[in-house]
């Protein structure tokens, strides 16, 4: 069975961050595609600055040359909060029981995943592959890390990208990626301060936003 990768979040907006991210992990995971789920509703964290079917059209623009990236809409297609673990219930109903699902995060939202809407049910419903920066990497003894992560990171953590083929879901794995330091507010700030985010970010994610006159200062 195809692995698919799963890559939810505001992409508010989205840069190369996030899509390097998802291409080391699609080369390293073998997985035969990453779909990129924009949050609709984000229930934790403040509004997005964006409106949201803009920060779907960036994503769309920024996926389009790559056939290992697909867009999913399907938080868009639901009126309530945009839980992880509904958007994956909602997948397995698509794709089956037996296709392989993996859930990629950063290595701070791996940490917080404890205040995740039934967390627990994730491993449930796919693997997880945590991305973390060169010399830095979680383990079972990491003082950062809850202690209910812990149970599950000592039950369910693997060194063999190979193990996530073998099962549809229940796993952790720990993959190095390329340290980006790009994030999305700071892309913000830059546009309302009047700087220029070129090279953040694709050029047709950045006239996107020139052209709808997206973060700018209000008066």
């Amino acid at each position: 069975m195809p692995l698919i990768g799963v890559l939810g979040g505001t992409f508010d907006p989205i840069h190369y961050g996030h899509l390097r991210l998802a291409q080391e992990l699609a080369e390293d995971l073998g997985l035969a595609q990453v779909r990129f789920i924009p949050s609709a509703r984000p229930p934790h964290r403040d509004a997005p600055a964006g409106e949201a079917q803009h920060r779907l059209e960036m994503v769309r623009l920024a996926v389009a040359d790559n056939s290992l990236f697909a867009v999913d809409t399907r938080e868009f297609e639901r009126s309530s909060p945009s839980y992880t673990v509904d958007t994956l219930t909602s997948l397995r109903t698509e794709l089956g029981t037996a296709t392989p699902l993996c859930l990629l995060l950063g290595a701070d939202a791996f940490l917080g995943l404890p205040s995740w809407h039934r967390w627990r049910e994730l491993f449930e419903l796919a693997h997880i592959a945590v991305a973390h920066r060169p010399g830095f990497a979680l383990n079972g003894n990491s003082p950062s890390m809850p202690p209910e992560l812990k149970q599950e990171w000592q039950q369910r953590y693997s060194t063999d990208p190979g193990i996530l083929a073998t099962a549809p879901h229940g796993h952790i794995l720990m993959r190095e990626t390329t340290a980006l330091d790009i994030s999305a507010s700071a892309i913000r700030k830059l546009i309302t301060c009047g700087g220029s985010p070129r090279y953040l970010l694709p050029e047709a994610v950045l006239g996107y936003i020139f052209k709808h006159q997206l973060y700018k200062a209000t008066t």
